[in-house]
């Protein structure tokens, strides 16, 4: 059965299915059925069969009582196969390697996706005071260093299309107010980076760059460093890299 949209046809079996696996995807660990129904609205019966078939194929699994559905292996590999083909992730990999050696912080290279950005790799700082990071993390793009850098390279109507008034607070120094945010994003197009000031993770200050290699910019590359051990030496010596990385990897991903 097919429902009808602006862009023509949408089968609604393979709609719930991305549907689900997408609820799962941003809620980590098993759920009851009566809580996956609530979140995602469809028929109980339904709900059941489709959950039992994305068990039989391995997108989805349950728990030793079979009641409880969480998200599947076969997610984990087809993530993994993107990450393995996608040319901006293996062209960064030595320039990431350098970044992290000579900032000895913890480094991201992220994308943009919708008014989030998602970490596709990470380069784990070897001090012990460091964030907590992984592959696959999604947060929003006006709360990071990452975002603001892409956010930046859009107009100001163009994040007011995006984003609405209010912004939801991931701690008490995140910016809520879309203009406010937006005369900042003023100021990383004239100096070509942006900082998350605590705004995601207090403790955590974070700057950010884009890799210029296609217009719009999808992705940038950051650097975190907890603020107990940020000098005004420390902090330059983080630009200054951040710079260097992207000079060296965006002439490695533009095709002729």
């Amino acid at each position: 059965m097919a429902t009808a949209d602006a862009g023509g046809a949408q089968v609604k079996s393979a709609v719930r299915t991305v549907e689900l696996l997408e609820f799962f995807a941003g809620h980590p660990g098993t759920h009851a059925l009566a809580a996956v129904q609530e979140a995602v609205g469809y028929p109980k019966s339904s709900l059941y069969m489709l959950l039992r078939t994305l068990v039989e194929l391995g997108w989805v699994e349950t728990d030793a009582t079979g009641t409880r559905y969480g998200i599947g292996v076969r997610a984990l590999l087809v993530g993994t196969s993107y990450l393995d083909g996608d040319e901006v992730v293996a062209a960064s990999r030595p320039t990431l390697d350098r970044l992290s050696d000579d900032t000895t912080e913890t480094i991201h290279l992220a994308r943009l996706d919708g008014t989030d950005v998602v970490h596709l790799a990470t380069r784990q700082s070897p001090h012990h005071l460091r964030p907590f990071t992984r592959v696959g993390r999604r947060l929003p793009a006006y709360s990071t260093s990452l975002g603001k850098a892409l956010l930046a390279t859009h107009s100001d109507e163009q994040v007011r299309s995006m984003l609405p008034e209010r912004l939801p607070a991931l701690t008490e120094h995140t910016v809520t107010d879309r203009e406010r945010l937006i005369a900042e994003l003023r100021t990383v197009r004239e100096r070509g980076y942006a900082v998350d000031r605590e705004e995601t993770t207090l403790g955590l200050r974070c700057f950010g760059v884009v890799i210029p290699h296609r217009t719009p910019a999808r992705d940038a590359i950051s650097c975190s460093v907890p603020v107990a051990r940020l000098t005004p030496a420390h902090e330059r010596a983080i630009k200054d890299a951040l710079f260097d990385a992207r000079d060296r990897m965006t002439p490695a991903l533009r095709r002729p």
